[in-house]
């Protein structure tokens, strides 16, 4: 294990506490060093003068080994789990190869707060030890490794809900890792996670996580430190939660796939030990992270198949069918949805939102059509969901913060000017939120009947993957939260170009409300060469399945991995 400390990126400053609070950050991190090998430690050189695009660091730094390289860059989850019960490769070497590319990823992105190599280890040889007594897998995910955002808990590690006062270290595995662990998963470590978990920017105690194809924007947030880790392909398959975009956010800053489902759906039994007062009136949901739309269906039929609500009889026993099931209606009805009415989105999403059209109306005539989607006073819904979020006046948030002497960060300052007060809301006022929001519910179904579509393919994010600390504006995720309805952000081919060579087409030359102007202004401001472009797709509530299917009927057309 390592005997110095391990080198990381790190692009902007964190925030100042208490010594007491500095003590302990730093006593975390010395943990984490300890944990990593110094075999894996690259350059201090590189460290100093990274490339802007990190993505082939690993493959170029003469850590991984040619096998190692192809496991980690030429599989995907479904892929890999085939190759390992054929013993093309041992569970071994797979855990091997993907624990030594997360410790490089971490150096280059900050994306880890735990590592645990040893034991991976361990339980890849248990499980090459029963396939070759027995002659079968324990299960689908034999020897598949997976990656855990740090609030989930898994036994013998740490687990924190975004402040350094609540991390400690778990007893047992909560219903989502038992369920993955009984499959045959392979757990390595735990990503990070911001301050409170709820900003689209992943920067914690720990560090800023930073996005693996241009270190000086975001990864997005708060499942940040999975989305980095799985675009440097240090993961295959990972898990996030989404209350405001937190899966469909980080997942788009950094061009792979991620799923929220509709709440209920999938298990998240403990992952947030004691609530969060935002589920009052704005319900939390988990699911998948990673490289293919397949691995995604793996993921919830593995899932869905264990029966989670006979443990959890808070979550609804609908079946999984995915990708295997046909579309409802032929043809599928596509609406696309240019804006929200506040924020049109800076140029590199308009004009993927354009192939997307373009690629629905000429590849396949007569087997999508495709309709222009508005969505129903999304404005509207957007300031009641911002007061929804604190029923509390943002009192836990403080309270946590002063246990150590933590600053609260500037994106925790920005999200807190939301609540109407800094006094916890009578029940009265609760009520009258929920309320607000099951009537806006009802409107804007009635508006989506009476538009006739299917799906509706929109931007995930105001532009691509944003520079650090100015993840403002959840529009586009945080609608369908309040809707609770599921959606998947997807890739597209499509990136940002170098700074200067796009702008506002001139239909689009006034803005819409002063969010707009300051989107317009972060977008003259800042460099997004080579962010990703994702785009995301959602559908009703509870028709999971559904968008799953639609996913599988779009998925030629829109060269979908």
């Amino acid at each position: 294990m390592s005997s110095r400390p391990i080198p990381v990126i790190q692009r902007v400053p964190l925030p100042q506490g208490t010594p007491e609070y500095e003590a302990l950050r730093q006593k975390y991190l010395a943990e984490l060093e300890a944990s990593i090998p110094d075999e894996y430690y690259l350059p201090q050189s590189l460290i100093d003068n990274p490339p802007r695009d990190v993505t082939s660091v690993p493959r170029e730094c003469d850590i991984l080994t040619a096998e190692e390289i192809d496991i980690t860059e030429n599989y995907d989850a479904t892929a890999l789990a085939a190759a390992i019960a054929s013993r093309k490769f041992s569970a071994v070497a797979v855990a091997t190869a993907f624990t030594k590319r997360a410790a490089i990823a971490h150096q280059l992105t900050s994306c880890l707060v735990e590592y645990f190599q040893g034991e991976a280890l361990e339980r890849a040889k248990a499980l090459d030890e029963h396939l070759k007594k027995t002659g079968k897998t324990v299960g689908p995910l034999h020897g598949v490794p997976i990656s855990l955002k740090e609030h989930m808990p898994i036994k013998g590690h740490y687990t924190a809900i975004g402040f350094l006062d609540t991390r400690h270290i778990d007893d047992y595995d909560c219903q989502m890792v038992a369920i993955l662990r009984n499959a045959g998963a392979v757990f390595y470590c735990k990503t990070n996670q911001p301050q409170g978990i709820m900003h689209l920017e992943t920067v914690s105690p720990l560090g800023r996580t930073l996005n693996p194809h241009n270190i000086d924007l975001s990864a997005g947030g708060s499942t940040g430190g999975e989305a980095a880790l799985l675009a440097i392909r240090g993961s295959i398959l990972g898990i996030g939660t989404d209350i405001g975009g937190s899966i469909r956010g980080p997942a788009g800053f950094c061009g792979i796939y991620g799923y929220k489902s509709t709440s209920y759906y999938l298990p998240t039994k403990d992952f947030l030990v004691g609530g969060f007062a935002a589920e009052l009136t704005v319900l939390c949901s988990t699911g998948p992270m990673g490289h293919s739309l397949r691995d995604m269906d793996l993921f919830c039929s593995v899932v869905k198949a264990s029966n989670p609500h006979i443990e959890d009889p808070a979550l609804i026993p609908i079946p999984w069918t995915g990708i295997a099931a046909a579309p409802k209606t032929t043809p599928l009805k596509v609406g696309i949805m240019r804006n929200d009415g506040a924020i049109i989105p800076q140029p590199p999403v308009k004009r993927a939102l354009t192939w997307a059209k373009e690629q629905l109306e000429t590849k396949f005539p007569g087997k999508f059509e495709v309709k222009p989607f508005v969505p129903y006073k999304a404005a509207e819904a957007m300031i009641n969901i911002r007061k929804a979020y604190w029923p509390d006046g943002g009192n836990a948030v403080r309270a946590h913060l002063a246990v150590t002497g933590e600053p609260m960060f500037p994106l925790t300052e920005w999200i807190l000017k939301d609540a109407v007060s800094d006094q916890e809301l009578p029940a009265s006022k609760v009520l009258e939120y929920r309320v607000a929001r099951d009537t806006y519910r009802q409107k804007f179904v009635a508006d989506w009947n009476a538009q006739d579509v299917d799906v509706v393919i929109s931007p995930m994010f105001i532009g691509p993957a944003c520079e650090h600390e100015t993840a403002f504006y959840w529009n586009y995720t945080a609608l369908w939260n309040y809707l609770d309805y599921p959606g998947v952000v997807f890739p597209t081919p499509i990136k940002a170009l170098r700074k200067g060579a796009e702008d506002y087409a001139p239909e689009d030359a006034t803005p819409l409300s002063e969010q707009d102007k300051h989107t317009r202004e972060l977008w003259a401001k800042g460099d997004f060469e080579n962010a990703p472009i994702n785009l995301q797709i959602t559908t009703r509530k509870y028709h999971d399945n559904e968008l799953f299917a639609a996913l599988a009927s779009l998925q030629e057309a829109l060269a979908l991995p």
